[in-house]
Order: C-alpha cells, then sequence, then structure tokens
C-alpha cells in the first residue's frame, strides 16, 4: 500500500434514529447515523406482513376460467 494516499479507518459509533439503537462499526467517517437497523426493522424483527397481490399470470388464468363457463 502507498503511504499517504489512504483514509484513516477507525472505529466508530452506528446510532438508529428509529429506536435509538447503538453499535459499532469500522468506517473512513466519524459517525455513522441509520433510519432503520436490525433491531427495529420490520424485516429482522418478524413483524414484516407480506401483501399477496394478484399478478398478471393470475389475472389471465382467472379471465380464461371465467370465459370457458
Amino acid at each position: 500500500m502507498k503511504k499517504g494516499i489512504h483514509p484513516e479507518y477507525h472505529k466508530v459509533t452506528v446510532t438508529c434514529i428509529s429506536c435509538g439503537a447503538t453499535f459499532e462499526s469500522g468506517s473512513t467517517k466519524n459517525e455513522i447515523r441509520v433510519d432503520t437497523c436490525s433491531k427495529c426493522h420490520p424485516f429482522y424483527t418478524g413483524e414484516q406482513k407480506f401483501a399477496v397481490a394478484a399478478g398478471r399470470v393470475d389475472r389471465f388464468n382467472k379471465r380464461v376460467a371465467a370465459s370457458k363457463k
């Protein structure tokens, strides 16, 4: 590695704005703020709701079934 061309890499505290959780990480920035973290994101907490949406294939199959009646 060439000396003097790389930014300093140090430990920083990452703060979640939504829930206030903090954890340590490495970065070239002095501090990091995130909107959501793994403690408050619905995917990781198990609160995520999957929307069942009818796609194009489902709509096509419904039309075909209706036309056969």
